[in-house]
């Protein structure tokens, strides 16, 4: 028989001190340092101890006796129950000093290479409505916040359409209003909503993987131009068809009205086949008169007013004077090889996914580039020694990795091409940092720009020049 774990303590009064990693803040108590979800530095709060570990314990603010003086009102309803937006209550000032310290911390701490001064952050112009994708879960098992579960109210009707639960895949938010894109994605979003209560339509089921109404993918461009994409969990046509006839009945400013048959165990669309219901099959995106088209498959970064601020410092580093040959490495739809050509003399772009390079190409061609290529393929397999034997030697190189930083096989082949310069963009600063160290035996680090994509979350991208030793 096993013994039954000691409940976890409130501990009253605690002053939350600083902000820590992944948007959590933190106190120290004794010699314990606590993360904590949600707080400020300077609350003082009752805190419950949810995890326990030797070096560090998990917290909950059960109520906050003094608030801090840097507190701000979350504009969203949902703050503190949605895992998106975790620093909605602290003014952007203080979010952009703490993702300059996230930058600076990381490269110091993991790469321990010798570094120039960090410049200061570019913050977003736009720190509401900024976002130009944003993708809804319908669910008939929504989220019950603690207060609703310790009601005496009966919730016989489940059904939402929202984010999921950090923690918890089967459960998802219903969402009244998300501010982070323009409210259009909120009106469509509940006109879906309401048209399958209405039509008595089921709502998806994650755990037993059935129902019609599975998730909505909602982009609007810089341009103006709307895509729209449902999901659904049945081929059941006459039901497809009554969705779809309403949503472009009600929504004539959609251009690219289009939906997906999906009755696997995932989310993901990336291998199914998108119909067009009514529009183009893409919506395109406009930077310095050049023109991107984006599918329902596209990869674009979601800002696109901070995008530009991204590229141009990307394009800035790279130093180009016209007679440079550029690799870009993660290449995505073509949008920085794209950007950069004007001032190369050839850019070689390479990308893991085949239908973001045909996105990639289509994009050159539209806008009259003819000095890209595009290669589709894993970039330790691509960029092989033979690979730049054929094509030849960089005079620059700009990679733009996922989360997960380069593969030690890509750092090597880099290094074996010793490009003049090298631009590292990253989403993710601690990887960045690792890749830098890898790097250092043969470039030191001349610049850093960091640049703020995602206001209220504490994701930042970052930019760093290399120059051959």
């Amino acid at each position: 028989m096993s013994r039954k774990r000691k409940p976890y303590p409130l501990l009253e009064g605690v002053k939350i001190t600083d902000v820590a990693a992944e948007g959590n803040a933190l106190a120290r108590v004794d010699d314990m340092v606590v993360f904590i979800p949600f707080g400020a530095p300077g609350d003082v709060a009752d805190v419950q101890i949810t995890r326990k570990r030797k070096s560090y314990a998990e917290g909950r603010i059960e109520r906050l006796t003094e608030p801090s003086a840097v507190r701000v009102e979350p504009r969203c309803a949902h703050f503190g129950i949605c895992g998106g937006c975790r620093w909605q209550h602290l003014p952007y000032e203080l979010q952009l000093q703490c993702k300059q310290r996230q930058v600076t911390d990381a490269l110091e701490r993991i790469a321990k290479v010798e570094l120039p001064p960090v410049s200061p952050i570019k913050g977003s112009a736009d720190i509401w409505a900024y976002r130009n994708k944003m993708e809804y879960t319908f669910s008939n098992r929504r989220w019950l916040t603690r207060e609703q579960m310790e009601s005496d109210e009966v919730f016989d009707d489940r059904d939402g359409a929202g984010f999921h639960i950090p923690g918890a895949f089967d459960k998802v938010l219903d969402i009244t209003a998300c501010h982070l894109q323009d409210d259009l994605g909120n009106r469509i979003r509940l006109f879906v909503k309401d048209l399958g209560r209405r039509l008595g339509l089921t709502f998806y089921d994650l755990r037993a993987q059935q129902g019609l109404l599975r998730t909505l993918m909602i982009r609007i461009a810089s341009t103006g131009e709307v895509m729209a994409v449902m999901s659904f969990g049945e081929d059941a046509p006459a039901q497809i068809e009554a969705v779809m006839s309403a949503l472009a009945a009600e929504f004539p400013q959609i251009t690219s009205l289009q939906y997906v048959v999906n009755t696997k165990a995932n989310d993901t669309i990336g291998d199914l086949d998108v119909r067009v219901y009514r529009g183009r099959e893409y919506i395109e995106e406009e930077m310095e008169g050049l023109r991107f088209r984006i599918g329902p498959k596209s990869f674009y970064q979601t800002n696109s007013r901070q995008a530009y601020e991204l590229y141009k410092v990307a394009r800035d580093f790279a130093g180009l004077t016209g007679s440079e040959l550029v690799y870009d490495l993660y290449t995505g739809t073509g949008t920085i090889a794209n950007f950069v050509s004007r001032r190369a003399r050839h850019v070689i772009g390479i990308e893991y996914v085949p239908e973001a390079i045909a996105d990639a190409r289509i994009n050159s061609r539209a806008n009259g580039i003819d000095n890209t290529e595009f290669y589709a393929g894993d970039m330790k397999d691509v960029l092989t020694d033979a690979f730049i034997a054929e094509h030849g030697r960089p005079d620059v190189m700009i990679v733009d990795p996922p989360r997960a930083g380069m593969h030690a096989d890509v750092v090597n082949v880099i290094l074996n091409a010793a490009p003049a310069r090298i631009v590292y963009v990253s989403c993710n600063p601690a990887t960045q940092a690792r890749d830098l160290a890898l790097l250092d035996s043969l470039y030191r680090v001349t610049a850093v720009q960091p640049v703020d994509m995602f206001p209220h979350t504490h994701h930042v991208e970052n930019v760093v020049r290399l120059e051959r030793r």
